[in-house]
């Protein structure tokens, strides 16, 4: 009986399960950290959500305290302007949107033939804005962007 041949087999057979066992750890490591990034950057958006809904009740709050019978073209800041801007981010105080920014447009269109006048409010709202508004640069890795839109 010739018993050097087997000699090494285990050897083989431990080095090839250990293998595996890495490559799939690896596995696991990676599909875990998608799922994490995946899980971040849904309630990022959710909170860019909030944030722009809340530009949109400040703008809609700004036209109304400053034109409150509707009757001119009054914009949210007080002008007769047809289009004003403004960026905002929020205080520390709001943890949860604290890290983001807030551009909201508002427009006044009066109708030439004495139809009503509609105002129009339009929130960006981003975690990384580009010189102080949004929208920002998409190409950054966690850039999260929403935008609302609402006439009144």
């Amino acid at each position: 009986m010739n018993r050097s041949r087997e000699h090494g087999f285990t050897l083989v057979s431990a080095i090839f399960i250990l293998v595996v066992l890495t490559a799939l750890a690896a596995f696991l490591i990676v599909v875990s950290t998608t799922q994490q990034i995946g899980s971040v950057l849904d309630v990022q958006g959710a909170r860019a959500y909030q944030a722009a809904r809340a530009g949109i009740e400040w703008g809609a709050y700004q036209i109304w305290s400053r034109n409150p019978t509707r009757n001119a073209n009054v914009n949210c800041d007080g002008s007769s302007n047809a289009s004003v801007t403004t960026s905002f981010g929020f205080p520390a105080a709001a943890a949860t949107l604290s890290g983001f920014t807030v551009t909201v447009t508002c427009t006044v269109a009066t109708d030439a033939n004495g139809g009503p006048t509609l105002f129009g409010v339009e929130a960006i709202a981003c975690n990384q804005p580009s010189g102080g508004a949004c929208p920002g640069n998409a190409a950054n890795a966690g850039y999260v962007e929403r935008d609302m839109k609402a006439t009144l």
